[in-house]
C-alpha cells in the first residue's frame, strides 16, 4: 500500500544578507548562525529583488522565493511596488518571506531604529496588503502615515504574492503574523511539536486550518571538515520525520553539496528522487 507522494517543488531562492553592513554579527562565524554552515562570510550578495526578476524573464514554472527579505530596512509603499511588479510580471510565482534580522550593524547603518523593527514589519504587512488590493487609500501609523496612495499595476493576485513566515521557534508576533497574512510556515532551524501546536491553535481560533498553510522544511547539512561539502544522504534524513509532520515544501542549499554549478541539474534530480522515495509508504 502507498501513502500520498509529496509533489516534488523546484525553488530559486536567493537569500538576501546585509553582509557588507555588518561588522559585528550576532555570532562570531555568521555561518554558524541558524544552520552551521550556511554560508561563507566572504560570499558577495547581488540584490535579491534584481537577481529574482532575472531568474523570472527565464523561467515559466520555477517559484521564486524571496527568502528572506528584510521589510524594516524599505518604505513599505516602495516595497509594496517593488514586489507586486516582480509578482506580476512572474504571473503569481513570487513567495516572499518578510523578516527582522539580528543585527544592529545593519539598521543602524540606514538609520532605522533596530528596537522598534517588530512594530515596523506589522505596519508594512497592513500597508503592502492594502496597496495590494487597490487604491486610493490612506494610512496613520507609529512609523508611517500617507493619505490617497494608489498602487498601480498591483500584483498579480488582489492579495499580493504568497507569504511565508518563520523564525526560531512560534512565538506571538510570529503566531500573530502567521494567521493573520501567511500563506506557509518556514522556521529556521529546530522545531517543535508544542510549536506546531500553537500554531494549529491560532489558525483555529482565526477560523482557519493549519492544513490550508504550505509548512515548509529542509535539510541539516554536516560538514566534515572547512572545505569539503556535506554529505547529502545524511542531511536529507530529516525530511522524513518531517513529511510526518505534515510539511510538503523543502528548502535545499545545491552549495552545501556541490561546489560544481555544471552538477546542479543531476543534483537536484537526485534531491527529488530522495524525497519522493521517503514519500512513499
Amino acid at each position: 500500500m502507498h501513502g500520498r507522494r509529496v509533489r516534488a517543488r523546484l525553488l530559486a531562492v536567493p537569500v538576501l544578507v546585509w553582509a557588507a553592513l555588518s561588522a559585528t554579527p550576532a555570532v562570531a562565524d555568521s555561518r554558524a548562525y541558524a544552520m552551521p554552515g550556511n554560508q561563507d562570510p566572504e560570499m558577495p550578495w547581488p540584490n535579491s529583488l534584481m537577481l529574482l526578476s532575472a531568474m523570472a524573464s527565464v523561467t515559466q514554472r520555477l517559484r521564486l522565493v524571496a527568502g528572506a527579505i528584510i521589510a524594516p530596512l524599505r518604505h513599505p509603499l516602495l516595497l509594496a511596488r517593488e514586489l507586486g511588479t516582480l509578482d506580476l510580471i512572474s504571473e503569481g510565482r513570487l513567495v516572499v518571506q518578510p523578516t527582522v534580522s539580528w543585527s544592529r550593524d545593519e539598521y543602524a547603518a540606514l538609520g532605522v531604529p533596530f528596537t522598534k523593527r517588530g512594530k515596523i514589519l506589522d505596519e508594512q504587512l497592513e500597508i503592502m496588503r492594502l496597496a495590494w488590493q487597490g487604491g486610493p487609500f490612506s494610512y496613520s501609523g507609529e512609523h508611517f502615515a500617507f493619505e490617497d496612495v494608489t498602487l498601480s499595476p498591483g500584483a498579480y493576485r488582489p492579495d499580493g504574492p504568497r507569504l511565508w513566515f518563520g523564525g526560531q521557534g512560534v512565538s506571538p508576533p510570529l503566531l500573530r503574523r502567521l494567521v493573520r497574512y501567511g500563506h506557509g510556515f518556514h522556521p529556521v532551524g529546530e522545531w517543535t511539536g508544542e510549536d506546531l501546536e500553537k500554531l494549529a491553535g491560532g489558525m483555529a481560533e482565526a477560523g482557519r486550518d493549519i492544513a490550508d498553510l504550505e509548512r515548509v522544511g529542509g535539510t541539516r547539512a554536516v560538514f566534515p571538515d572547512d572545505d569539503a561539502p556535506a554529505d547529502l544522504g545524511r542531511a536529507v534524513e530529516p525530511i522524513r520525520e518531517q513529511l510526518e509532520q505534515g510539511f510538503t515544501t523543502f528548502c535545499v542549499k545545491p552549495s552545501m553539496f556541490i561546489d560544481d554549478a555544471s552538477e546542479l541539474p543531476a543534483f537536484c534530480a537526485n534531491v527529488i528522487r530522495r524525497a519522493d522515495a521517503m514519500a512513499v509508504r
